[in-house]
């Protein structure tokens, strides 16, 4: 379909509650979808329905699929078929109580997952909000292209409360159906009402209905209106139920009864569907809202009571002190059972007053009937559509041309660090010492020292020494390994580090022994390598025996013949061939069930093995495996796409897109460098680069994650942008990156011109 913008909207998807679930929230999503489809027949409109009894609803067919509530990772998978699906943007339905964790916030895990458009229509916007409730609201402002009230007060609150844009926000008044008016009478024989004057009101039963004021209040209209009858339609709130089941609707009986009014009191416990709940409300005389919470901002029986031209009686909440106004029904204060009994009596006795404002319902009501609803959101999807920001076009093969390699940057890194060493995180680009330091970064720092060309001597050896000084502080003796997390006071938050950090710090130590350019670093380097690696020889972990491997082989080719490297190598890759031959199966070429992070790190150490211990088959299963994660991590448009961190222990299942991180391309870029140094394929270039222009902007959102003016990198991206923080992982990400593709580049212009000089 084409919308008055001409914008081409073909597939939408909407997220709410949907019958046969029993709430207000998912008749108004039925009836959205119904509205759609009937006024544009030729939009697929895809439902994604919240549950909160999963296998409880037999959903109709619209139902594309259901939800788990409380299920974070549901909400994750469900971004990904969206995506997937073919869907322009996405219309959430927003309430409290219908999605999971906090004040609802796994919603906010599902749209930053997806790059589509957002638009929500907001059926509670509250004045004071709790800090959960806050954080949430503030979230889907932030991730919303556009925002649906129902009410003007909606719109003064988004402003004022949480500081909202009003350009974003739009007024569209609540769906009603599309009947004509109708004379009560003709329908109360239906009902078994003859002869009765009715009064109506409609809703889940609970406390914060007001219904008690009304009961008390007709004593005083039955005494001159002994025809009345109160109908208290509707089924009790299953919240209730859970609670107290029917106690509290047996109190209000009782309250009748003590009253004396009992004859005048019916109570329908049902859950009625659509059209026979608009009988119910053409049947009676007079619609009464009592309802005690003045912050209510909308109410969708309310609407259909004016939809339908009902006298209405209702308390000033909201949604009826905007709706009603100019006369178009009549407010009395909360809680005020003379006003209530005045009003009911005043209209019952008066059909002239009764008929002027069923008459002036009934026109407000045509403004505000489905088809227009569905009008008004289709032209706030097509502006969000088409003013979502448009993807740069680039080619898909990745192609060197394109690649500019930037210079290993120190600045960030020193901004990043201090006298102890490396802090992990900040907040932008400003230090956050709240988290204190680890090993993981001052390992990769000290990596990066002995990497980077270009730096004087003086800050190089300075910045060295720190991070030497953090990993040699670090080492714990008694428990013989390495500590991880110290806290900003240089206090150690464990006595024992995880198993990753201790093969990353082994790693680090074997580099500098290789890399470092003063001796006495390199010295250093051996000697802390000869007293800790043999740790090494009872980790477990699958990556951190292969951060142990990489060490081990950079300190055999300091120094052939070192026998505890040897050892290191000889023992781990027939581990690590094992796994891989219990793991595998024809679709699935990995050594675990599962993808996690640094991935590219167990191929490269099993090439970088092979290479030491001139074993050829640990480098062709080191560059198998390595072309099979490197097929994962490509998108359909031949871009480098990171392995998201919401994939991590999904078994045998294929990568999320994101959170993407810097990680995973560093460690891509430096195992195609070790794949080129084995093979001389000049692929394993292509492929470096493709990874290496990740950091450059040539990822699925077209964002540049280097800062290229001060070396800084962000934290990763985000399907609506990038997290914009710049820790040290990410930081050190691009720096050894920088100095990986240099290396590679290099190596290739090397073997070229061996190839040149043989020719």
């Amino acid at each position: 379909m084409v919308d008055a913008n001409g914008t081409v909207i073909e597939r939408l998807a909407l997220i709410g509650n949907f019958l046969p679930r029993q709430c207000g929230l998912a008749t108004f999503t039925t009836d959205v979808y119904s509205a759609l489809r009937d006024r544009f027949p030729e939009l697929s409109v895809d439902v994604y329905a919240m549950d909160d009894h999963p296998g409880r609803y037999a959903y109709p067919p619209a139902v594309t699929a259901a939800i788990p509530q409380n299920d974070r990772g549901a909400y994750i998978d469900m971004a990904r078929r969206i995506d997937a699906s073919g869907a322009q943007a996405i219309w959430v339905q927003h309430e409290y109580g219908i999605y999971g964790g906090a004040a609802g916030e796994h919603l906010l895990a599902l749209l930053d997952r997806t790059t589509l458009p957002v638009i929500a229509t907001l059926h509670t916007i509250l004045e004071k909000p709790s800090a959960d409730e806050r954080r949430v609201m503030e979230g889907l402002l932030r991730r919303c292209a556009k925002i649906i009230v129902m009410a003007d007060k909606g719109r003064d609150i988004l402003q004022r409360v949480y500081g909202a844009d009003p350009r974003q926000i739009a007024m569209i008044p609540h769906g009603v159906p599309d009947r004509a008016l109708m004379s009560p009478e003709a329908l109360k024989p239906r009902f078994g009402w003859e002869g009765r004057k009715v009064v109506l009101t409609f809703g889940l039963l609970a406390p914060n209905k007001g219904i008690e004021t009304i009961i008390e209040a007709l004593p005083a209209v039955a005494a001159h209106h002994p025809e009345l009858l109160y109908v208290v339609l509707g089924a009790t709130h299953p919240n209730l139920i859970a609670h107290e089941g029917e106690a509290y609707r047996d109190r209000l009986k009782a309250l009748a009864a003590a009253r004396g009014v009992s004859d005048n009191v019916a109570f329908v416990d049902a859950f009625v569907e659509h059209d026979e709940l608009l009988d119910y409300l053409q049947a009676a005389d007079i619609y009464a809202t009592p309802y005690s919470n003045p912050a209510q901002i909308t109410s969708g029986t309310l609407s259909y009571a004016i939809g339908v031209g009902k006298a209405v009686i209702s308390t000033p909440y909201v949604h009826a002190t905007e709706i009603l106004a100019d006369e178009h029904g009549v407010l009395v204060p909360f809680g005020d059972v003379g006003a209530f009994a005045r009003e009911i009596d005043r209209l019952l006795s008066d059909q002239a007053a009764r008929d002027h404002l069923s008459s002036r319902a009934y026109a407000r009501g045509r403004t505000m009937i489905w088809p227009r609803l569905a009008e008004g959101a289709i032209k706030l999807i097509g502006t969000a559509i088409t003013t979502r920001p448009r993807r740069i076009a680039t080619g898909t093969s990745g192609a060197s041309s394109a690649i500019k390699p930037l210079a290993p940057d120190l600045s960030a890194v020193e901004r990043m660090s201090d006298s102890t060493g490396m802090l992990q995180h900040a907040i932008y680009s400003v230090p956050d010492r709240r988290h204190g330091y680890c090993i993981d970064d001052n390992a990769r720092a000290l990596i990066f020292m002995t990497q980077a060309p270009d730096i004087d001597p003086v800050t190089r050896d300075k910045w060295t020494t720190i991070y030497a000084s953090f990993l040699q502080y670090a080492w714990n003796p008694e428990a013989r390994r390495y500590r991880n997390f110290m806290r900003f006071d240089r206090s150690w938050c464990e006595d024992v580090g995880s198993e990753d950090s201790n093969g990353r710090t082994l790693w680090a130590l074997g580099v500098t022994a290789r890399d470092a350019q003063p001796p006495k670093h390199r010295d250093w380097a051996q000697m802390w390598f000869d007293a800790t690696a043999s740790l090494a020889l009872d980790l477990g972990s699958l990556r951190a025996q292969a951060f142990a491997m990489l060490g081990a082989a950079a300190m055999l080719e300091a120094r052939p013949g070192h026998q505890l490297a040897r050892s290191i190598l000889e023992k781990m890759p027939d581990l690590h061939l094992a796994l891989l031959e219990e793991a595998r199966r024809p679709e699935w070429q990995w050594f675990e069930i599962v993808l996690a992070y640094d991935n590219a790190r167990v191929p490269q150490a099993l090439i970088e093995a092979g290479r030491a211990l001139g074993r050829q088959d640990l480098i062709d299963c080191g560059i198998s495996t390595l072309d099979w994660i490197v097929g994962k991590q490509t998108s359909p448009e031949g871009r480098f796409r990171a392995v998201g961190s919401e994939s991590f222990g999904r078994p045998y299942a294929e990568p999320l897109q994101f959170d993407q991180q810097p990680l995973e391309a560093q460690a891509t870029v430096e195992a195609c460098h070790s794949a080129y140094l084995a093979t001389h394929d000049p692929r394993w270039i292509a492929e470096g680069e493709r990874a290496y222009g990740w950091f450059l902007g040539m990822n699925d959102l077209d964002l540049p994650l280097a800062t290229a003016s001060d070396g800084g990198c962000f934290d990763g991206l985000m399907p609506t942008g990038l997290n914009r923080n710049q820790g040290a992982e990410s930081i050190l990400a691009l720096q050894l990156a920088n100095c990986a593709i240099a290396s590679l580049c290099q190596s290739a212009s090397s073997m070229a011109g061996a190839d040149r000089h043989i020719a």
